[in-house]
């Protein structure tokens, strides 16, 4: 019976993961077949044309490197406002602080579409012309949380022994801050920063209620769905997306994973 379950499990798991992957392995074999206009299957040949061809175009690095300065930008606000906020509520009792963690988190719970649709209204309401720092805002709202919620389970485990032994031993709050806070909360906030680039560098429905007429990559890709001049560089510009968004949540994983194990191993 025990082997039967087993058996079962395999064949679901594998089916759950040819469901998620085999998506991404069609938009692969595209970004190398010969046929231009339309999806042929199977394609009719490869070529490594597109590839060159995608490099080429001047509006693929516009928009690639409008998507990294905002994702970067972003990432850098949410570890600063983000670790701040949860080193307010780990390390603090005051009234309302549930409140405001839930505040806080709020963002990444409500869809992406109510959060542009305020946005854009709040633009509209103060005058601020759409620009490279409206796209910034409308991402560092969903990245602050990604950097909270691994800043504050990390803190959370942390000690408050080791940072009352510190401020006894007369260091100051930047020092205790530099020599026991950030040593034992760094691999979080790494992770953290992380999944914040990955998740600000595809994003698309935030962004299309705050970009007004620029194009971040995900919507240069979206506009070259509706109209496309050539359709595999599309899905080569997607074999790119997926590895600049795959590597750092891998990293990301790892790193996350191996502080789990480790505090298990303590315990």
């Amino acid at each position: 019976m025990r082997s039967d379950g087993s058996l079962s499990v395999k064949i679901a798991a594998a089916f759950g993961l040819a469901f998620l992957l085999g998506p991404l392995l069609i938009v692969l074999v595209y970004a190398f077949t010969t046929e231009e206009r339309s999806f042929v299957w199977p394609p009719p040949g490869l070529t490594l044309k597109w590839f060159g061809v995608a490099w080429a175009r001047p509006d693929v690095w516009a928009a690639i490197s409008l998507s990294a300065r905002v994702a970067a930008v972003a990432t850098l606000l949410a570890l600063v406002l983000g670790t701040l906020t949860a080193m307010a509520v780990a390390r603090s009792r005051f009234f309302g602080r549930d409140a405001i963690s839930l505040l806080v988190i709020l963002p990444i719970a409500l869809p992406g579409i109510i959060t542009g649709i305020a946005l854009r209204s709040a633009f509209a309401t103060f005058e601020i012309p759409f620009s490279f720092w409206t796209i910034v805002v409308g991402h560092a709202t969903f990245c602050i949380v990604v950097v909270y919620n691994n800043a504050v389970a990390r803190l959370r485990r942390l000690s408050g022994s080791l940072v009352e032994a510190s401020m006894d031993l007369g260091a100051n709050s930047f020092q205790t801050f530099r020599h026991i806070v950030l040593p034992n909360v760094g691999t979080a906030l790494l992770a953290g920063g992380m999944l914040a680039f990955a998740l600000s560098f595809d994003e698309v429905i935030v962004t299309t209620f705050t970009a007004g007429q620029q194009q971040t990559l995900p919507l240069w890709m979206l506009e070259e769905l509706i109209r496309p001049r050539q359709r595999p560089v599309t899905n080569v510009v997607a074999i790119a997306v997926i590895a600049v968004t795959f590597i750092p949540i891998l990293l990301a994983f790892y790193l996350t994973g191996g502080d789990e194990q480790t505090a298990a191993a303590g315990k």
